[in-house]
């Protein structure tokens, strides 16, 4: 092979290791925000949960998943059929034994880095389920679920749209995944939450709205950062190459627009809440970005700079009136997971039709609607089963004294909640 070739190949491997590597790294965001934005007495719990769920994610993807979602020959455009354990990496040898004139067309790389970062793709839908669940599941009923999550409902959909399936003829656009990450993700999160109910106290008798305070606003803000740092190996890795002038130009045109989205996403937020509040709320700043970062993802590349910002601010601006409805609804989410991707997931797939001219609204709405049917009934389900047979909600008892101890028969803050019952 010429050496040319061989680099180009090392180095868009490389390049899909390391947006790899910064999507894995958002687990961290995710969990530094959920851990901030719950109360301090279930806070070693929601960690758990999150580190638990990338094992189990891993795992699945690897079993079934990945090749569920991109199958070698499937049965049909609706079903992909079902095959076990990843294949070796052969992508160089098959490269070797071709013409590298008449084969080379700048998008090859490793097999195992395309299935290392599709994995933390669906270990990143699975995150979103945890924060709206937070405070009253059970962990091993969560767990459960994600083994059928992680292996079966998100890959199905996937294949859909990135495998080849049936809304990927159809010209349905989700270059990152506003829908077959997050639409999904936040369409589990809200099946969950039906049948779990709210928290203990989160709504009065009349119709009352308690907040609920997180217990620590500087390590959510912290899982912010990390998440809007990580989102640049998300939305820049699902360009996939880097090794020619245009495909080099296109990454660092999706790098600033992922930017611009989530700036444009802060500042609507803020300037909402304060025109709602009278005071500038930082949690509605922090989904803000959040949900101009999601905003973005169904099309990070067409849009111009400013065009982006503007994505993102509509983003910022829907999430606190998502927020705020679905509390009037009584559908209790500790962290606003539904609202950031699910709501804004949506308005992420449509923006698409505004700013790709390739895009039409029907394919879109089409793929909208298919996310999030499949996700909710496949989930509503599967909820259902585990409710059956084994419960998904703790105990009252567990609830108020927090799940660390419950569940994990530990701590995450011992000095400061020595008072168990306090409600701290």
């Amino acid at each position: 092979m010429d050496a040319i070739l061989e680099t180009k190949y090392a180095l868009d491997t490389f390049y899909f290791l390391v947006s790899g590597a910064l999507v894995m790294w958002m687990a961290a965001g995710f969990a530094m925000l959920e851990a901030g934005l719950v109360r301090s007495k279930n806070t070693a719990e929601i960690l758990t949960k999150n580190i638990s769920l990338f094992a189990v994610a891993s795992i699945m993807y690897m079993l079934v998943g990945y090749n569920l979602m991109y199958p070698a020959d499937a049965v049909s455009a609706y079903w992909p059929g079902v095959s076990f354990l990843l294949g070796a990496d052969n992508v160089a040898a098959d490269v070797l034994a071709q013409n590298p004139e008449e084969w080379y067309d700048g998008s090859y790389y490793s097999s195992m880095s395309d299935f290392f970062f599709q994995v933390v793709f669906v270990a990143t839908a699975m995150s979103i389920v945890s924060g709206a669940v937070a405070e009253r599941m059970k962990l091993w009923s969560f767990l459960i679920f994600a083994v059928v999550m992680t292996g079966f409902i998100y890959p199905i959909q996937g294949y859909w749209k990135w495998g080849g399936g049936f809304l990927d003829g159809l010209g349905f656009n989700d270059f990152a995944g506003s829908g077959v990450v997050h639409l999904c993700g936040a369409t589990a999160a809200f099946a969950g939450v039906l049948l779990l109910g709210a928290r203990k106290g989160k709504y009065g008798p009349n119709g009352e709205i308690h907040p609920i305070p997180g217990a620590n606003m500087p390590l959510a803000t912290l899982g912010t950062f990390i998440l809007w740092l990580g989102w640049f190996g998300f939305n820049g890795g699902s360009e996939l190459v880097l090794t020619n002038i245009d495909e080099a130009n296109a990454v660092a045109m999706v790098f600033v627009n992922t930017n611009m989205a989530a700036a444009g996403g802060v500042v609507a937020a803020m300037l909402t809440a304060r025109a709602l509040f009278g005071k500038t709320d930082l949690t509605m700043a922090l989904n803000g970005a959040l949900a101009g970062l999601v905003a973005i993802t169904a099309e990070p590349l067409a849009p111009t700079p400013l065009v982006a910002t503007l994505v993102g601010a509509v983003g910022g601006l829907l999430v606190v009136f998502s927020i705020l409805t679905l509390d009037r609804m009584k559908i209790d989410d500790p962290v606003g997971a539904i609202s950031v991707h699910g709501i804004v997931g949506m308005w992420g797939l449509i923006a698409v039709a505004f700013t790709n001219a390739d895009a039409t609204m029907t394919a879109q709405l089409t793929g909208l609607g298919v996310i999030f049917a499949w996700t909710f009934v496949a989930s509503l389900i599967t909820w259902g089963i585990i409710k059956v047979v084994m419960g998904i909600r703790v105990s009252e008892e567990e609830e108020f004294e927090g799940c660390d101890i419950g569940e994990c028969g530990m701590e995450a803050y011992p000095e400061f909640t020595g008072s168990r019952g306090s409600g701290l």
